[in-house]
């Protein structure tokens, strides 16, 4: 009954990975209709087709939301316009917090991580409650990135969605203006979310008759489960017990009278000690960086502090012939009253540090 149940699972995520795979590829063949929606000053929002065709639908509607509907109601031409659009909605800059980032050019492979971090800082809301968004980062001086952070509560944009699931929108991206600090203004897009598939429910239908082999496989696979699993597995334990009885013999054989001694020697060359690790670390870092934390774990050292210049310490690090694949481990900080970098940086331990004599 396990592995019928296995088998059920197994073929739920199939079909799962099949439909998110058909989504995909019509999303690039097919093209919805979008409907473009702007916040007004009052409230209400005014919606209009991007490149309307239909004489209908070429004048812009107004409606304000009511309990997640529009009031007034929309004409039937306009509720088929919505039904499996793309809504691009665009917020008033009333309720927007926009700011301008700066982060060393190395950290734009961590933006996510390192913004996310510091939305409760940079906005009345926790990560949880705001919905927020970047645009693309812009090179400047100093070797450094410039990029222009929007948000605004969940709360304000939580109607919006519910009004695009009523309406049967496809998917929905919203936006806000924000000025970059060249004082150019641009939208930063706050979120874009699918809200439902392309193929629709008729994908299970479709995938019926690859069920149906797939179930024919299985029950071949469970009859040879039934008939060879124990074959197989008496096989690997002896194969197991054989490969353990090598070992041993090996283990004797390298220690000569087998008292251990050797491992324990072999042990000591390749096991880095803790003073040793932190000579190296006072040897690699700057006289301007300060170290506040320093963890060993197995092959690993972390290592938490203050510096000036934080992407040049992963170069210092590698360039040392006892770390290798030297990484940043938490985003790189600065606050507002510290003129040092706060750093996160971890590095793997190479094992041999001294000769065996």
């Amino acid at each position: 009954m396990a592995m019928l149940a296995e088998a059920r699972q197994w073929f739920e995520q199939w079909i799962g990975a099949v439909a998110v795979t058909v989504d995909g590829v019509a999303g690039r063949f097919m093209r919805r209709r979008s409907v473009e929606l702007d916040e007004n000053a009052d409230g209400t929002f005014t919606a209009r087709i991007a490149q309307a065709k239909d004489g209908a639908l070429a004048a812009p509607v107004s409606f304000r939301l009511d309990q997640d509907a529009p009031l007034p109601q929309l004409s039937a031409d306009w509720k088929a316009a919505f039904d499996g659009c793309r809504i691009e909605a665009r917020l008033r800059s009333d309720h927007i917090v926009s700011r301008v980032l700066d982060f060393p050019s190395q950290a734009g492979d961590f933006l996510d991580g390192m913004i996310r971090a510091q939305v409760d800082r940079l906005t009345p809301w926790t990560a949880a409650d705001a919905v927020f968004g970047w645009g693309p980062p812009q090179p400047i001086a100093n070797d450094r990135i410039e990029v222009v952070f929007g948000a605004t509560a969940a709360a304000k944009v939580d109607p919006l969605l519910r009004l695009a699931k009523t309406l049967g929108a496809a998917s929905i991206a919203v936006s806000a203006p924000a000025t970059g600090g060249d004082g150019v203004p641009l939208l930063v897009t706050l979120l874009d979310r699918p809200l439902r598939g392309l193929a629709g429910p008729a994908v299970p239908r479709l995938l019926r008759v690859g069920l149906v082999s797939a179930a024919a496989t299985a029950a071949v696979c469970l009859l040879l489960n039934v008939y060879l699993g124990g074959w197989l597995q008496s096989r690997q334990e002896d194969l197991q017990h054989r490969i353990s009885q090598r070992r041993a013999a090996l283990r004797i054989d390298a220690n000569g009278d087998g008292s251990g001694l050797g491992l324990l020697a072999k042990r000591k060359q390749t096991t880095p000690s803790s003073v040793m690790v932190l000579e190296a670390i006072s040897r690699v870092l700057p006289d301007t960086t300060y170290v506040t934390e320093l963890r060993i774990e197995g092959n690993k050292v972390q290592v938490v502090g203050m510096t000036q210049d934080a992407p040049s310490l992963i170069r210092l690090l590698e360039q040392s012939p006892q770390f290798t694949r030297a990484t940043f481990f938490a985003p790189t900080t600065r606050a507002a009253n510290e003129s040092a970098e706060r750093f996160h940086v971890e590095a793997n331990i190479s094992a041999y540090f001294g000769s065996g004599t």
